[in-house]
């Protein structure tokens, strides 16, 4: 089968002026190191092709295929608070939009391609490590749940890159995504004074995320509550996994709801609130407890760009953007709140519900709780192990009160709730269906089979794999060596990870005893 795409490229259509046509780097040995055989499939593309020395040459950026339209997009954007109006894609090129086998329109993007006119003096490269780090988070995030970029191929160049660390070896991520429309998008256009190529950005992300506003004369106030909504419910997701995103710039805000730009992120291992992972981040602006916050300033700022279109009166258009924002705090608790019924197995709904939660991670803070286990913990709680949260603090008395709070709401659950396919036969306990059951009341097994239901469901959200900092550290440094054993096995026991498997405790352990701090870099 040929290396032929079905693209359809509107971004490069209706946005002349948001972008300037580019060609990517001619690679010396270009070579596809890991393609991603599933999601290549989804994209109608035949994997044995694809993964070629000549489809290493256009994963890489060398070479368009035929209906490409490459290109480096162009946005502003706040840097940790400090607005640069002209940053674009420094070392990336849009290679342009594929309709996959369902018809849905997906951006196919190239990171480390090589410099563009929005290089800043850079030199346009990624090198190995950031890329597969990229690749085993997105495909971590997506395996969770999480709207995500994933990643399609990470190729090598066969050149070396120059680095803080002296020379490392090239490499290009080819990743995949709803769309790469970013707040800084907006902002471009908005710093420019530019209104009309504001507004026809604005009907092209209408159009793609939110059809059904298309038309619609008060469209954009409600993309403008879309987008809010969506980046409330992604944030809400991070922070029920104790992911860290690191760089939460207007640039790496991602429209369609989407994480994006996997640079200095990383995963809670102990849990701390004000958990910073990067390297870069000296004052701790986008430390895990700041998500959230960052989250709404940073949709103000698209608020404001998109002023212009809310309403011709400058300050009837202020009223309807500072509503929306305002209204982010009750979309945040609430997808927040919903999130956290499910991890900790509550199936109706009270008032109490936000604090209880909330009461959880104040218990945690300083008693080196591992943020991923204690919910598994929590799990057996609610299964009848009054042990199992207690033997996860190194203080067990810090969470007593919270414990037993949690028991007693428990207990006011309405376990007729429980879905009833998760009362099957095979959650019963083995001793329920012994012989001798048959002295055992009918509501005993009733019980029985609605606590390991409630605990099947929990661990259905909770996950038992995470990508532990040590073994993503251990799997890149590996692969930088050419072994890519590691990597492998990282990534296929991440892309189950709610399902706990006999031989996989490794992976599902903290971090060793002396590990230190971990730190992440940026990569560029």
């Amino acid at each position: 089968m040929p290396l032929t795409i079905r693209f359809d490229n509107s971004y490069a259509r209706a946005l002349e002026g948001g972008y300037i046509p580019w060609q990517g780097d001619a690679a010396p040995s270009p070579k596809v190191l890991k393609l991603n055989r599933a999601l290549a499939t989804e994209l109608g593309l035949d994997p044995a092709a694809w993964d070629s020395d000549a489809g290493a040459a256009v994963l890489t950026g060398a070479v368009a295929p035929a209906g490409a339209s490459p290109l480096a997009m162009a946005y502003a954007g706040h840097q940790f608070g400090g607005f640069s109006p002209r940053l674009g894609d420094g070392r990336a090129l849009l290679l342009g939009e594929v309709i996959d086998t369902t018809g849905a329109r997906r951006d196919l993007h190239l990171k480390g391609s090589g410099r563009t006119p929005f290089s800043r003096g850079g030199d346009g490269k990624a090198v190995l490590g950031p890329v597969l780090r990229e690749y085993l988070m997105g495909e971590a995030m997506h395996a969770l749940g999480i709207p995500t970029t994933r990643a399609l191929a990470a190729c090598t160049t066969g050149e070396a890159v120059l680095r803080d660390g002296g020379p490392q070896q090239g490499a290009v991520l080819a990743r995949v995504a709803a769309s790469h429309l970013r707040v800084g998008t907006f902002q471009y256009f908005a710093a420019r004074g530019e209104d009309d190529s504001l507004a026809r950005l604005a009907d092209h992300a209408i159009a793609r995320h939110d059809a059904d506003l298309v038309g619609r004369p008060d469209r954009y106030l409600r993309f403008l509550e879309n987008v809010i909504a969506r980046q409330a419910a992604l944030v809400a997701r991070w922070m029920q996994v104790g992911f860290v995103h690191g760089v939460m710039n207007t640039d790496n805000v991602a429209i369609s709801g989407e994480t994006i730009d996997y640079g200095p992120c990383a995963f809670l291992d102990t849990y701390d609130a004000g958990m910073v992972f990067s390297s870069i981040d000296a004052q701790g602006r986008y430390a895990f407890d700041n998500q959230p916050g960052i989250a709404r300033w940073n949709l103000a700022r698209f608020a404001e760009a998109l002023l212009p279109l809310l309403a011709a009166d400058e300050n009837e258009a202020i009223a309807m953007a500072t509503a929306a924002i305002d209204g982010f705090a009750a979309v945040y608790e609430a997808a927040w709140t919903q999130g956290m019924r499910g991890k900790l197995g509550l199936v109706s709904v009270e008032d109490g519900d936000t604090a209880l939660a909330q009461g959880l991670y104040r218990a945690m803070q300083g008693q080196g709780v591992d943020h991923s286990n204690v919910f598994r913990a929590i799990a057996r709680l609610a299964g009848g192990d009054e042990r199992a949260l207690r033997a996860e603090f190194t203080d067990p008395a810090a969470v007593a009160d919270w414990q037993a709070r949690y028991l007693a709401r428990l207990g006011r659950d309405a376990p007729d709730l429980l879905a009833p396919d998760l009362l099957a036969p095979d959650l019963l306990a083995p001793d329920l269906l012994a012989p001798d059951a048959t002295a055992r009341t009918e509501a005993a097994c009733t019980e029985a089979a609605r606590t390991a239901a409630r605990a099947a469901a929990m661990n259905a959200v909770n996950p038992a794999y995470i990508p532990r900092n040590h073994l993503v550290e251990a799997a890149l440094t590996a692969a930088a060596q050419g072994d890519m054993a590691p990597f492998e096995r990282l990534l296929a026991v991440l892309s189950d990870p709610y399902t706990e498997v006999a031989g996989q405790e490794t992976f599902a352990a903290p971090a060793p005893s002396g590990a230190g701090r971990y730190r992440t870099f940026c990569g560029t």
